[in-house]
């Protein structure tokens, strides 16, 4: 399948310009989620979004529980669709895990990409020793549970939980809205394999020059995962913005616009 049609591709922005930026979405968002942000680089960057396979309107045949039960499948698609608009030396900007399917596609084709911009994402989210992802195996057994028991429940709780910006209700509404398009067969694999992956030893291996960003009160990525990225990457930024809860792309466009400027710059 054409990777362009696959993944719903879309290319913006200075389609002249030879500086590219590619942005990554995160689970339970699509394209779409980026719209704030994207529109402040417009004018001088060539702007790349798609929908992951099962997120949006990426086509579902496209999708096989047994190819994306590993996060690398997602990776390889990113590494087609590049492929696809020739793009080399860009900057890859993911949110959430988004940002490390972003981080494997460049381990496979260095070429693509030169920078990363790592927001709210994390290479491993149950605690292990001496690290703190922030989850135990029962808390992720008990979220299998309840979104296998009653999908719609479960995001009419979940969503203004990882939002968590209660004085702006309509956040969370945009969020479980889009969370509530995603087809339950497909949505619980999929957090699957992001909650049960670990990454931790990608780290050493990946040395493009990145942005970390954090921000506050993220229930599904602590304070202490950014950090501990920044550690872990070499040549990195560490940034913690104004901003509350998992989707700062979302409820503080103006913040993230602002860090990612001062990077690029």
């Amino acid at each position: 399948m054409d990777p362009l049609i696959k993944n719903n591709v879309k290319v913006t922005g200075n389609t002249a310009s030879t500086r590219t930026l590619v942005f990554g979405h995160g689970f339970g968002t699509d394209q779409t989620s980026w719209r704030s942000v994207t529109e402040a680089f417009q004018d001088h960057y060539r702007i790349i979004v798609f929908d992951n396979v099962g997120s949006g309107t990426a086509t579902y045949p496209g999708y096989s529980q047994a190819r994306y039960a590993h996060l690398q499948s997602y990776a390889d698609d990113i590494v087609d669709l590049c492929d696809a608009l020739q793009i080399r030396n860009s900057t890859y900007i993911g949110h959430s895990v988004g940002a490390m399917m972003g981080m494997l596609a460049s381990l496979k084709a260095p070429e693509i990409f030169t920078t990363h911009v790592f927001m709210n994402a994390s290479p491993r989210y149950l605690n292990d020793t001496n690290y703190r992802g922030g989850f135990e195996q029962s808390d992720l057994d008990a979220l299998y549970r309840s979104m296998a028991d009653n999908y719609q429940a479960w995001v009419s709780g979940f969503a203004p939980a990882v939002m968590a910006n209660p004085d702006r209700p309509q956040l969370a509404t945009e969020i479980a809205r889009s969370l509530a398009a995603l087809r339950p067969d497909i949505a619980l694999p999929v957090l699957k394999a992001i909650f049960q992956s670990d990454f931790r030893t990608s780290l050493s291996a990946f040395n493009k020059y990145s942005l970390i960003i954090q921000s506050n009160h993220d229930i599904a990525v602590p304070m202490e995962v950014g950090q501990y990225l920044s550690q872990n990457i070499n040549n990195s930024v560490y940034t913690v913005i104004n901003a509350t809860g998992h989707f700062p792309h979302i409820s503080a466009p103006e913040e993230v616009v602002r860090a990612i400027k001062s990077f690029l710059r």
